[in-house]
């Protein structure tokens, strides 16, 4: 008992920081991984990975003016965010272009232009800080910001919860019996950009949006039903962060990615064996062959 509790709690009982970056791990997992969810039902996964990689320009632009403050990057981050989501959009809807396509240009413009940003006046160093994030750096700032995205999300998501979900399913039937279709997308959209800025406080650029597509891609091995998926989701995020803090505290690694891989671990051990997994699937197979 002992070594376990030493293993297991030491870690967040003795060090400021390790609570810090527990808190704010959590506060991530509650609201990014349910946003998640729907990117995953929408199939728009790889469109949480280009928004994530969107809001980099708007954070070069207020580490260039002001430095590693977080209220700059975070205001030019989620500036930026909004505007690549607003546009893309738009050009999907009122163009021949389609949403992947718009995205996919508008998210190698701001990473080019966002990595030019930092380099004007930062070091490789920055570089690394602007696109991995620091968690076991997170002060109380950052804190409020993260716990401010997650009260925005989740009375977002309890709002528009039934025009979410039924848009998910059959968009084109939604829109035809309801005018909220392009509100509710933008919406949305919006919700992701505004997680992806509170997950670049902590895994910066880059991983932000492993936290939001991992757990969630996993929990759909286990469930079909949205409301369980998300709760299921927010749970894999929030044991990927203490396994992943753990694991950067005793084996020395870097926070980000090991949190990233802790969740990476849980969606191929679900793959495997959750209920809608391969072992399973194959079993039912066997079993009405």
């Amino acid at each position: 008992m002992t070594f376990l509790y030493e293993l297991l709690i030491t870690p967040f009982v003795d060090f400021a920081f390790m609570q810090r970056a527990l808190a704010g791990g959590l506060l991530l997992a509650a609201s990014a991984c349910p946003i998640g969810v729907f990117l995953m039902l929408r199939r728009m996964s790889l469109t949480g990975d280009a928004m994530a990689h969107a809001i980099l320009p708007g954070a070069a632009a207020g580490f260039l003016l002001f430095g590693l403050q977080i209220i700059p990057m975070t205001l030019g981050g989620m500036a930026a965010g909004v505007v690549v989501a607003l546009v893309s959009g738009a050009v999907a809807r009122f163009t021949i272009q389609k949403e992947d396509s718009s995205l996919a240009a508008f998210y190698l413009i701001s990473l080019a232009l966002g990595v030019m940003l930092v380099s004007l006046r930062g070091s490789s160093v920055d570089l690394l800080h602007v696109l991995f994030g620091t968690v076991l750096a997170l002060n109380n700032d950052a804190l409020v910001l993260i716990g401010l995205v997650n009260l925005v999300t989740v009375s977002m998501l309890a709002i528009f919860w039934r025009a979410l979900v039924a848009e998910c399913m059959d968009p084109l039937f939604f829109r035809s019996v309801s005018g909220l279709g392009t509100p509710v997308h933008f919406v949305f959209l919006t919700l992701v950009v505004l997680n992806l800025v509170g997950g670049f406080q902590a895994l910066g650029t880059l991983l932000s949006v492993g936290l939001m597509v991992l757990p969630a891609a996993a929990a759909r091995f286990w469930t079909v039903r949205v409301l369980p998926m998300c709760f299921l989701a927010a749970g894999f995020g929030a044991i990927s962060c203490v396994a992943g803090l753990l694991l950067s505290y005793h084996g020395s690694l870097p926070s980000g990615p090991s949190i990233i891989l802790s969740a990476g671990t849980i969606y191929l051990v679900s793959i495997v064996i959750g209920t809608r997994g391969a072992l399973n699937m194959r079993l039912r197979r066997v079993r009405y062959s």
